[in-house]
């Protein structure tokens, strides 16, 4: 038998793909936002950017910006009872409509 694995990215086929027509890293705008305290945010993980990516878990959420940290955005997210804290780069975060 083989062992299940358990990495970072598993069962994430359909998670962190795109279509043939996006793949890449994508537009610059959307590293351009400027995030404020307090702001709510969605977290839409680019798969085309490795770094500052959160856990699959956390995708389609929406958290509330709590601070900046270099090129990262500090946000804190609900996930049932408890509140989490992740350090989130911008290419993984879009403004909140909602």
């Amino acid at each position: 038998m083989v062992k299940k694995s358990h990495g970072y990215r598993a069962r994430t086929r359909a998670l962190m793909s795109k279509d043939v027509r996006a793949k890449g890293l994508g537009s610059p705008n959307r590293v351009l936002i400027n995030y404020e305290v307090g702001q709510r945010v969605d977290v839409v993980i680019n798969p085309g950017f490795h770094k500052g990516m959160p856990h699959r878990r956390y995708h389609g959420r929406t958290g509330i910006v709590k601070g900046l940290r270099g090129r990262a955005v500090v946000v804190d997210i609900g996930l049932g009872d408890a509140t989490k804290t992740l350090i989130i780069r911008r290419e993984h975060l879009q403004p909140s409509r909602g």
